[in-house]
């Protein structure tokens, strides 16, 4: 399901609004328009049965990555759109940067040795988190900041992580498919759960 971006300006409000609907912006790749999807099917990790493999988890142990939260969130951005074939273009840069500022947008990076090298960003309104997009420029960057951000979500008690659809980076961390029905009534409830994302 598409809604028309006439009369939708992508603005912060604009953003809010749409997240508490169920509603999602993507930009067309070529011409930068901007249209509102809630897809029949929506892809959302479960918090609770979350469980990253054994090979993650030495990885992790290892330490290679610096996991730092909300420090380059521009950034983290640019280098997500950087494929041929992007949603993110540079209206969606900057609405979300302009949500980041008012502490609703957030981004979850892996540092190794002082560079960027994987990370990804989202929305936080209330208990639900919606993933937006990732990135990674070394092996396993991108999934140990999703291991920090799951672990993050469960100290704060947020009870939603939507990643709208599937695929196969997502499914690997336990991504199922539910109804839209289903994700608006689970979306209902997570939006009230008193809990930020950051103190």
């Amino acid at each position: 399901m598409t809604l028309s971006d006439e009369g939708h300006q992508l603005d912060s409000s604009t953003l809010l609004m749409a997240y508490r609907q169920g509603y999602f912006p993507m930009a067309e790749s070529r011409t930068g328009a901007i249209s509102w999807y809630s897809p029949d099917r929506r892809a959302i990790i479960p918090l609770d049965t979350f469980k990253p493999s054994r090979s993650l988890m030495q990885t992790m142990r290892k330490k290679i990555f610096t996991v730092r939260m909300n420090t380059v969130f521009a950034e983290v951005m640019r280098f997500c759109a950087e494929r041929d074939e992007t949603w993110i273009s540079d209206e969606i840069v900057k609405a979300y940067t302009e949500l980041h500022a008012k502490a609703f947008a957030h981004s979850v990076e892996s540092w190794h040795e002082g560079r960027l090298v994987g990370g990804l960003y989202g929305v936080a309104i209330g208990g639900a988190f919606f993933g937006e997009s990732m990135f990674s420029r070394m092996t396993n960057a991108s999934k140990v900041a999703m291991v920090c951000l799951v672990n993050h979500l469960r100290r704060r008690r947020f009870t939603l992580l939507d990643t709208q659809f599937m695929n196969p980076h997502v499914k690997q961390f336990g991504a199922c498919e539910v109804p839209r029905s289903t994700y608006l009534a689970l979306l209902k409830h997570a939006v009230l759960v008193k809990t930020t994302f950051l103190d």
